[in-house]
This record gives structure tokens, C-alpha cells and sequence, in this order.
């Protein structure tokens, strides 16, 4: 990669990089009041820690990382970007930069204290959501730039399958812009005339829904990306090759088609939607085991097929011959390996009569946490460790190496701490977005005084392994010696095999995603808009 888009990626990793540490350190913050071991200055709310750790974690952290790592997969993969097409990248950066700016500001001077989620009718200053919307916008300007330059790709090579990271990275943001529209209906036609006081009141239901119609395929925002280190690049890491590249390409649609229309899995506890949407979107999003399972057998597939070439015999002879000592792979695959309980506890949450068990319960707090803060993060980890090196013109040390594996060690014990204590108090009923104040009389620390111990030692190995991170990303970057370091990128293992064209046909995958988006939710959303409370100023539908 020239120097110019090299820059591009690392201004993106750098603002991701800085988002997770001080996330980071409000986390721990966070389980130390909960548990009652530190008692906060009147200056800062507990939900100021709450707000801040969810946004910089949940959006900052990943946005910035995905969209740098996106940047490369496909200057990469179908070449540099032309003067135009970096100028409108950065563009999108700088929004996005701005739009993370002052939302932070907000958030420290306590005009923003409404969690990541901004439920109404928890109320934000008008920046805040300004904020928000700036930081959407600017990935929409990222995220052009990489679209075009597959797209003239695909016109300099008619006829040519298009490379695989490449079709994942577009695929990857068809879902985010599709994801995002519900996002920013919410955000620019009802939170900012109501902050502002154009209006009185505003429909919460709807809000909520249009909120979540987003919300649950940003978890595939966060996982795609790491699924495309798992298809692509780590075969190259072990020595083996891709299983099928039709079969990458078939999952990713799939991902587009059913992470989409099933927010009202997360709301299955609120009035105003009716039992029969709810039950659809419910089996909506029991389809996406689908992808996910021909993810997973194509990677054990690829593992296999290289641990027997390596002359490994039995049915876990395999296992042993893959590079564990190397972390470019362990910390994705033991992100792999977490994604199973993580998975489990996501068919519990989307269950009607299990959701009921654990709903607003740490519980959800601790599936998170085994989501976005091992699988996605250890993944993330695992890739910056090579890609951070290879942008800089610098090489991964034996010694970053070694680093690397302790600081995965140390992020899954501490992860796995937090997160079985949150999964096992919240089965007990703790319940989540608390501080220690009373709750039914008693404090959260009096009731679930031993679990809460536990997070907040889960939590202190959690920031010194992202302390470790830090320090190691910050020489791997400016210290390492100078050389070019490997970007990996996989072989298919029958490149004979033609990929079916229609698997490239965006027009057809993307209206089919529209057709079932508008099944699942026109009907819905007109009643919600015809059903809602009366008395505001303008904007009446809304």
C-alpha cells in the first residue's frame, strides 16, 4: 500500500485505539461503584461512566477500526485510491472525528447522560444527537469511497470475480447503510425537534423500534469484518488455504438478508408491537444461525484439511498442529471459540419465554461483553498486531509476538471473569444500568455482593491487558524495526471453481433485503404512528 492510504487506515486505528483504552478505564470505573469499593466525587455521575464506556466502545472503538480496516482490504485488494476518492474518505473521517468530539463533550459535561442506547424519554442536549448524526454521516462518505473503488474495479475487469475481501467489504457496508436508516430517521426527525422544543412529546415506541432496527445488525457491523480476518486471513497465517469462496460470499448475503429485519427480538417485553411482528422478526432472526453455522464448518474445514496435511491423524489430531503460538492467530481463534457461548446466550435473548428470565438483567450486559468485548475484540486485536506493523513499513517482533499472547490471555481470563459473573447474577436477577443505590431496598452490592466482586477483578485484568495493548501498539507502530510485514490474504482451496455470478448481482440481494425489511415493518410502524399519544407541536406524525 502507498504511504497516502496508509495514512488514511492508521488516522482511523489511531482514534479506535484511544477510544478503548479510556472505555476501558470507565468500565472498571463502572464495576468498582457497582461492587461499593469506590465511592464517586459529586462531580461525576455514575451514568456519565455508563454513557461514556458504551459509546466509545459500542461506536467509537468500532466504527474508527472497521472503517481503517475496511480502507485497506480494499486499497489492497482492487487498488490505490484515486486523489478524489482518498479526499472523499478523508472527508468522512473528519465528520466522523467531529461527530466523536462532541459527543464526548457532552457526555463529560453531563448533558448526555442517556447510555448508549439514548432511550427516550431519557433526554440529551441537541449536540449530542447532532453528535451522533454526524459520526453516521461520516461513515457514508468512507464508506462511498470504498464502494467506488469496487465498483471501478468491477468495470476495469468485466466478466472477473471480484476478490473476496473486497466483495466482503461491500457487502459489509450494504448492511450498515441499510441499518443505519433507522438510526437516522429517529435521530433527525424526532430526538433533535424534541431537544430543540420544536415539539412537546415524542412517539417512544417508536423511537425504540426504529432505534433497534439498527441496533441488532450493528452487531453484524462489528462481526463482519472480524468474520472476513476469519475467511481470509487466517488461512494464509496457518499455512492453508480458503474452503470456498462461493460459500464466504453466499453467508455474507445472508447476514444482509436476516441481521435486518429483527429488532423487535429486543423488545419482546414492550407494548405496542403486536405478539404476531414479534414472533416473525423472532424467526427472522433464528435464520441468521444459518450463515453463522456455514461460517464456522467452513473454518473448522479449513483447519482441518491444513492440520491433515501436516500429517495429523485421529479426529482431533488437527487441533495440535495449528500455530498457537503465533498471535496473529490465537487471538482471533480464541475469539472464534468465545463466539459459542456468546452465540448460546443469543438464542436465550431472542427466546420469548427464557428472554423473560433474563431480561434487563446483567445477564444481556454479559452477552455483550462475550459479543463486541472478546469476539469482535480479540479478532480486532489479532489483526492490528500484523496490520498496524505493515502500515508503518515496520515487521511484528518475536518479542511483540510474545506480548501478544499474554495480552490475549490476560483479555480472556479477565473477559471470562466479568462475563460468567454477569451471566450467572443476572439468572439470579441483578439487574443491569445500576449504580449501588437502593434497588427494592437494598443496594446491588448487598444482593450480588460476590459477583460484583468478581467483574471489577475481571475488570482490573481487562485494563491492564488493554494498558499492555497500548504500550505494545504504540512500538509496533513507531519502534519496531523497519520492514514490510505480511498482509495476509488466502488462496481458495479449488480455484477452479467458478463462483456463480448471480452471488455478485447486488441488485437482486439488496432488494430482497428491502422486501422483507418492509414485511417486517411497514404494517408495525403504521400502527405505531397512528396509535401514538397526541399533543405535539409540528412534526405531528412523528
Amino acid at each position: 500500500m502507498n504511504r497516502l492510504d496508509s495514512r488514511l487506515s492508521l488516522a482511523h486505528f489511531y482514534v479506535a485505539f484511544s477510544a478503548i483504552i479510556v472505555a476501558g478505564f470507565f468500565g472498571l470505573l463502572q464495576t468498582m461503584v457497582r461492587s461499593e469499593m469506590i465511592v464517586l466525587p459529586s462531580y461525576i455521575n455514575y451514568y456519565q461512566l455508563l454513557t461514556a464506556h458504551g459509546v466509545l466502545m459500542a461506536l467509537v472503538f468500532t466504527t474508527f477500526f472497521i472503517f481503517g480496516f475496511l480502507h485497506a482490504c480494499v486499497v489492497k485488494t482492487v487498488g490505490d485510491f484515486s486523489v478524489g476518492t482518498r479526499r472523499t474518505a478523508w472527508i468522512g473521517f473528519y465528520l466522523m472525528l467531529i461527530g466523536t468530539v462532541l459527543g464526548v463533550i457532552m457526555i463529560v459535561i453531563g448533558e448526555a447522560t442517556v447510555l448508549y442506547t439514548f432511550y427516550a424519554p431519557l433526554q440529551a442536549s441537541p449536540f449530542f444527537y447532532i453528535a451522533l448524526a454526524l459520526l453516521v454521516v461520516g461513515t457514508y462518505f468512507a464508506g462511498a469511497a470504498d464502494i467506488y473503488q469496487y465498483n471501478k474495479w468491477r468495470k476495469a475487469n468485466k466478466g472477473q470475480t471480484s476478490p473476496l475481501l473486497a466483495f466482503m467489504t461491500v457487502a459489509t457496508l450494504v448492511l450498515w447503510i441499510i441499518a443505519t436508516i433507522g438510526v437516522v430517521a429517529t435521530v433527525l426527525f424526532q430526538f433533535i425537534p424534541w431537544s430543540l422544543g420544536l415539539v412537546d412529546t415524542i412517539n417512544v415506541t417508536l423511537s425504540r423500534s426504529l432505534f433497534w432496527y439498527f441496533g441488532h445488525p450493528l452487531v453484524y457491523f462489528w462481526l463482519l469484518p472480524a468474520y472476513m480476518a476469519w475467511y481470509v486471513m487466517i488461512p494464509k497465517i496457518i499455512g492453508g488455504k480458503i474452503f470456498s469462496d462461493s460459500l464466504a460470499r453466499l453467508a455474507f448475503l445472508l447476514f444482509i438478508l436476516f441481521s435486518i429485519p429483527v429488532g423487535f427480538h429486543h423488545q419482546l417485553l414492550e407494548p405496542g408491537i403486536s405478539h404476531g411482528w414479534k414472533f416473525f422478526q423472532v424467526v427472522l432472526t433464528f435464520a441468521v444461525i444459518i450463515p453463522s453455522l456455514m461460517t464456522a464448518f467452513s473454518l473448522f474445514a479449513t483447519f482441518e484439511v491444513r492440520g491433515r496435511n501436516l500429517g495429523a491423524k485421529g479426529l482431533f489430531g488437527w487441533f495440535k498442529k495449528l500455530p498457537w503460538k503465533d498471535v496473529r492467530f490465537f487471538a482471533p481463534f480464541m475469539g472464534m471459540l468465545m463466539f459459542i457461548p456468546a452465540g448460546a446466550g443469543g438464542i436465550i435473548n431472542a427466546s420469548n419465554q427464557m428472554n423473560q428470565v433474563i431480561h434487563n438483567t446483567i445477564w444481556v450486559t454479559g452477552h455483550f461483553h462475550l459479543t463486541i468485548g472478546t469476539t469482535v475484540a480479540l479478532t480486532f486485536f489479532g489483526v492490528s498486531y500484523w496490520l498496524i506493523p505493515y502500515l508503518n513499513g515496520r515487521v511484528l517482533t518475536k518479542r511483540v509476538n510474545g506480548l501478544g499472547i499474554y495480552q490475549t490471555v490476560l483479555w480472556l481470563v479477565g473477559m471470562s471473569i466479568m462475563s460468567l459473573a454477569m451471566h450467572y447474577s443476572g439468572l439470579l436477577g441483578n439487574p443491569r444500568r445500576t449504580q449501588v443505590t437502593n434497588y427494592n431496598g437494598h443496594s446491588v452490592a448487598e444482593g450480588w455482593g460476590a459477583y460484583e466482586t468478581a467483574m471489577a477483578v475481571g475488570g482490573t485484568l481487562l485494563l491492564i491487558s488493554l494498558i499492555l495493548y497500548f504500550v505494545v501498539l504504540i512500538y509496533s507502530a513507531f519502534y519496531a524495526p523497519k520492514g514490510q510485514e505480511e498482509f495476509p490474504i488466502g488462496e481458495v482451496m479449488d480455484a477452479k471453481l467458478k463462483v456463480p455470478s448471480f452471488l455478485e448481482n447486488w441488485k437482486v440481494w439488496i432488494g430482497i433485503a428491502v422486501v422483507l425489511i418492509l414485511f417486517a415493518y411497514t404494517v408495525p410502524i403504521i400502527d405505531m404512528i397512528q396509535h401514538s399519544p397526541p399533543g405535539s407541536k409540528g412534526f405531528k406524525f412523528w
